[in-house]
């Protein structure tokens, strides 16, 4: 019995949600055009255009003129951008962010051990210690004393790798 008056309020909940949805989803649509119908070609210069910055990538953000730009754990993660990458930040006039690899750096791959502390997960090959993101232990479902593959500059000395897979 239950059951059913459960099952009963749910589906009029849904279809009140749906409802609602539709209703706002027609407000913002009369929004954007009363928007467009204000708007004039003087103000249509005012708003700002996307901007383009370049900057190379630390092992968490772009930086570019000691300014450092946030870059998604799941981007760089995915991406498997290593310290010295060349990125490109393409700033919308909506104010989203848009990051592309431009030029990637000459890398190596190295095996090691994960461990983790307090400052988060870290990979240990021979004596040298890189940190890894988060976002790359946890796609891998990755555990402490797990063999992890890293990807590391080839030339440059980095605190930071890219995780390549589980070994």
């Amino acid at each position: 019995m239950k059951t059913k008056t459960k099952s009963k309020i749910s589906k009029v909940k849904l279809l009140t949600l749906k409802s609602e949805l539709e209703r706002l989803e027609n407000t913002i649509l009369r929004i954007k055009q009363s928007i467009n119908e204000i708007t004039t070609p003087e103000m249509q210069k005012e708003i700002p255009e996307e901007q383009i910055i370049e900057g190379i990538f630390d092992g968490e953000f772009m930086i570019k003129d000691k300014k450092k730009y946030p870059i998604p754990p799941n981007y760089a993660s995915k991406s498997k951008l290593v310290e010295g990458d060349k990125m490109k930040l393409k700033i919308e006039a909506d104010g989203s962010f848009i990051y592309k690899q431009i030029e990637p750096i000459e890398r190596k791959n190295l095996i090691g051990i994960l461990e983790e502390d307090e400052k988060g997960y870290k990979v240990r090959v021979k004596d040298k210690i890189y940190r890894v993101l988060l976002a790359s232990v946890t796609y891998y479902n990755a555990k402490t004393g797990d063999k992890i593959s890293i990807v590391v500059p080839e030339e440059k000395e980095s605190k930071w790798a890219a995780v390549e897979g589980m070994c």
